[in-house]
């Protein structure tokens, strides 16, 4: 069932939000003009570099003052202002709407925030869900009366199945879309494992934000005794005695994964935010903007 869409967004919501400012130290070639800064140099307001003229170049750049110093001819430089593509990827499987309040929850709040503050600023926003597959939702779009659209695509999404990362992320790659900020919601619990999660991330080619859905009982879960357990995507069955040294082991392996995560995102350079999503959305995803705004 979808999450009420009033649980998704209020007026009170979005104002929270008019803080953050997501700013990108530099953004792919090929977009319009919006915020951010591109790595093209040509004809922008912000003065970057010089460099030395080259056949065919656009003499109107010519700064004429170096040449009658120097003898030199060198061309003025400017940043091009561009879009920033953002691409939300929420964790839609079977799993993340079981718990009281559901992981999907957090989740779609923290996708609809930070389409709130790329939309603001004039960015193409994505939304893309996955489970056994990645679906395309919301096709990149821009335009800061769309809050409400994509407040309502997010309202209408449903539990897809088990999850498959890989596979999803295989067929984000394959949409060749422009370069941008790709940002991943989910617990990043998969059946194949968190090595089979860092390898699909690593063939990424956008800039990742992986927003870590997580609550206080992942590491020391309130188990103890005989337990049957059922996988919740697969409907396996397994019988487990919950002993110290069962915990720990499971606690030792929590961590693995953890460390694991976190240490692919600093190797990357990517941000990695941990969600508690027990607690409010906004609060925590303001530590992504030290100063008010978040580069990437």
């Amino acid at each position: 069932m979808a999450i009420p869409f009033e649980d998704l967004f209020d007026a009170d919501f979005l104002e929270s939000l008019k803080h953050l400012k997501l700013v990108a130290t530099r953004v792919p070639a090929g977009g319009r003009f919006a915020e951010q800064k591109s790595r093209d140099l040509g004809h922008g307001i912000e003065f970057r570099d010089y460099r030395p003229y080259s056949a065919g170049d656009d003499l109107r750049a010519v700064d004429w003052n170096i040449y009658r110093r120097l003898g030199r001819v060198f061309l003025r430089l400017f940043e091009e202002v561009e879009d920033l593509p953002l691409y939300l990827l929420p964790d839609v499987s079977r799993s993340a709407w079981l718990e009281q309040p559901p992981r999907v929850r957090a989740g779609l709040r923290a996708c609809l925030a930070l389409a709130a503050v790329s939309l603001g600023q004039h960015d193409t926003v994505g939304v893309f869900p996955f489970a056994e597959d990645l679906s395309v939702w919301v096709r990149p779009q821009s335009g800061k009366g769309r809050v409400m659209t994509y407040a309502r695509r997010l309202a209408e999404l449903e539990p897809g199945g088990a999850t498959d990362l890989a596979r999803s992320l295989r067929r984000l790659g394959g949409m060749r879309m422009r370069q941008g900020l790709c940002v991943i919601v989910s617990d990043f619990f998969d059946p194949a494992g968190i090595d089979a999660v860092v390898a699909a991330l690593k063939q990424v080619r956008h800039r990742l934000l992986l927003v870590q859905l997580v609550k206080p009982g992942d590491r020391e879960p309130a188990l103890s005794g005989d337990l049957r357990l059922r996988d919740c995507e697969t409907g396996a069955v397994e019988d487990v005695s919950v002993t110290p040294q069962v915990l720990e082991s499971y606690r030792r392996a929590y961590d693995r994964f953890e460390t694991t995560l976190t240490d692919f995102a600093r190797r990357r350079g990517a941000g990695l935010v941990r969600l508690d999503v027990d607690a409010p959305v906004v609060p925590q995803l303001a530590t992504l903007f030290e100063t008010g705004h978040y580069s990437v």
